[in-house]
């Protein structure tokens, strides 16, 4: 099989495996080697544990990988807690794209139960299954076989590698989790709308809608905000204020089909959100030749949201600041003004209380994931060109409303 193969050939020495151990700390690296390498205590005791497997996913086809992935961690979600399970990359340093995704899988259950739910992707050319075993001080990796082999299977030893400069995972976010043009986001919906009849339905609007363009016409003026920051409130008020046009990202337009790519896997799911900016982008163009435009939210929640999930643990994990990831595409209009609605911590609480329906899966991580709202805000204030400017939406809605607007004329000379 194609992916076996390419596991067993020598590729596979020139790879770096992570293994997220802890979101709160470094992963854990290492490299294969044909030659044996005695292992520190850190190693020796997270290959020692039960029964060890690992399990990546990879294709060409990236829509078919993904949904590989997506399917496997839903049956992996349901192993009983003796089961534990991790999430775990192989990637080759510095070459972008080079990552695929996997999981890794302890066992302590008697007998054991996830060697059931692992037998069921042997058959599939996308999924390669690894298992490990530890031998004193030396620990190997093994193509895993749940039958007998007719050939010894090949050791793969076990070797630390250093921490690299920057999380893995962000060599995989272009074109998988952030998209910066429109084609490429278009091209994701093209390749799975035989197996997605909406992926058509949403590509004809995006066709209708058309190029957006700049214009010398009025302001167009972003807000952007995470959970209870009064966005909607804010963005009411601003559209009666300046008797402006309100516009959304993503559309009004998109809002049948929001619900079927919620539940489609991230690269899917990204593609949809982001042609929802280039709809609202030929929006805004249209609307601004006739007064200014308010739009509630845009491509900075779009990249911020799929940047701090792409990343797993800690906010240090993020690209850094001045990666090319934070850039703002090259095709998408531009607005003049954009504003990050923030409020502290006991408001936000208050506010959750009194909070309706109507959010998506990151939405509802940000109410339970402190770590996830860290990553999420902490991506809003690298994008750049243009960046966020910062309001304290704290206040009474009068009083935010009263401080925007003295932004806006001060920045827009409304």
């Amino acid at each position: 099989m194609l992916s076996r193969t390419m596991f067993r050939c020598g590729q596979m020495y020139s790879r770096v495996f992570a293994v997220e151990v802890d979101l709160l700390t470094e992963p854990l690296y290492f490299t294969l080697s044909a030659k044996p390498h005695i292992l520190h205590h850190d190693y020796q005791r997270f290959f020692g544990e039960g029964k060890l497997f690992s399990l990546y996913v990879d294709s060409d086809n990236r829509i078919q990988k993904a949904q590989t992935h997506a399917e496997i961690k839903t049956k992996l979600s349901k192993l009983e807690r003796d089961c534990v399970v991790l999430e775990t990359c192989s990637y080759i340093p510095d070459v972008k794209n080079s990552v695929v995704k996997g999981f890794c899988i302890r066992d302590k259950s008697t007998p054991g139960i996830s060697e059931e739910i692992l037998k069921t992707f042997r058959q599939n050319e996308s999924v390669c299954v690894f298992s490990y075993k530890l031998d004193g001080q030396y620990c190997w990796q093994e193509l895993w076989s749940h039958v007998n082999q007719t050939e010894k299977a090949e050791r793969q030893y076990i070797t630390p590698a250093s921490t690299p400069l920057y999380h893995p995972s962000t060599l995989g976010i272009r074109s998988s989790d952030v998209f910066y043009s429109k084609e490429e986001a278009y091209m994701v919906l093209q390749e799975c709308s035989d197996i997605l009849p909406e992926s058509k339905a949403v590509l004809q609007l995006v066709d209708e809608q058309g190029e957006s363009s700049g214009s010398d016409g009025f302001p167009v003026i972003v807000i952007e905000g995470l959970d209870a920051t009064g966005k909607t409130t804010l963005t009411e008020a601003l559209r009666e204020s300046l008797n402006a046009t309100l516009l959304k990202s993503p559309p009004q337009c998109l809002a049948p089909f929001r619900q079927c790519f919620d539940s489609e896997p991230p690269v899917i799911r990204r593609a949809f959100y982001a042609l929802g900016n280039y709809i609202t982008a030929a929006q805004m163009g249209k609307e601004s030749l006739k007064a200014p435009v308010i739009v509630d939210r845009y491509w900075h929640s779009t990249a911020a949201y799929a940047i701090a999930t792409a990343v797993s643990g800690r906010v240090e994990n993020l690209p850094r600041p001045d990666s090319e990831l934070y850039q703002w595409p090259e095709d998408l209009l531009r607005p003049n003004l954009v504003l990050m609605l923030n409020v502290n911590p006991e408001e936000r609480m208050r506010r959750l209380k009194d909070r309706g329906q109507d959010k998506t899966i990151e939405e509802n991580e940000l109410e339970v994931n402190q770590l996830f709202r860290l990553k999420v805000e902490e991506a809003y204030k690298r994008i750049q060109n243009p960046s966020c400017i910062s309001v304290d939406a704290s206040p009474s809605p009068q009083e935010v409303l009263q401080q925007v607007l003295r932004l806006i004329r001060n920045k827009c000379q409304l």
